[in-house]
């Protein structure tokens, strides 16, 4: 009987720490920032979906394209309409993994990269970037900067606007998530 009561709890302490190794947040924050002579443009999503599995070490985002937010509101009505067609191509997600071993017992700094597939306005390309996990003591904080170049996914500027937009776009990622129980 001790034997079935020991084997009873260590499954289930097993079955707590794999399901301890994967994190979600609804909340995470996807910047964007384009700096000209002429003018800088940012805007913030702040209703971002994102899930690690640390023992798979595979990450997963999901935003709509029409929660970023601008100070100008007509900025923010030509990017939906004009430039990533929100109507059209409402998501824009990213799929991937990253390498490096984060050990989620142990809080910490982790230095690692990820490389997966972006899918924005319809197009998909993949993407290599150094990254942070951040073990804390209730969850786990990611981050990443990389840019990207609206024409790698067939994102037209007209020639009009053409100087009050950077041909890089600069992208920050922050997610703060929690273990799934």
């Amino acid at each position: 009987m001790k034997k079935s009561v020991l084997l009873i709890a260590f499954c289930g302490l097993t079955i707590s720490m794999a399901s301890a190794q994967v994190f979600i947040t609804r909340t995470g924050v996807i910047n964007f920032f384009s700096k000209t002579p002429m003018e800088d443009i940012k805007a913030e999503n702040n209703q971002v979906y994102a899930a690690l599995d640390l023992s798979k070490k595979t990450i997963a985002f999901s935003m709509l394209m029409k929660s970023f937010l601008f100070r100008k509101e007509l900025m923010q009505e030509h990017f939906n309409e004009n430039y990533v067609e929100s109507d059209r191509y409402p998501k824009s997600t990213f799929k991937g993994t990253f390498t490096g071993d984060v050990d989620p017992q142990k809080p910490g700094i982790y230095n690692v990269q990820a490389q997966g597939v972006i899918t924005l306005h319809g197009v998909d390309k993949s993407i290599n970037t150094p990254a942070t996990i951040e073990i804390t003591g209730d969850g786990l904080t990611g981050t990443a900067r990389f840019n990207l170049l609206p024409q790698d996914f067939n994102i037209t500027i007209p020639g009009i606007v053409r100087d009050k937009i950077a041909k890089q776009i600069d992208v920050q990622v922050k997610i703060d998530c929690k273990p799934v129980k």
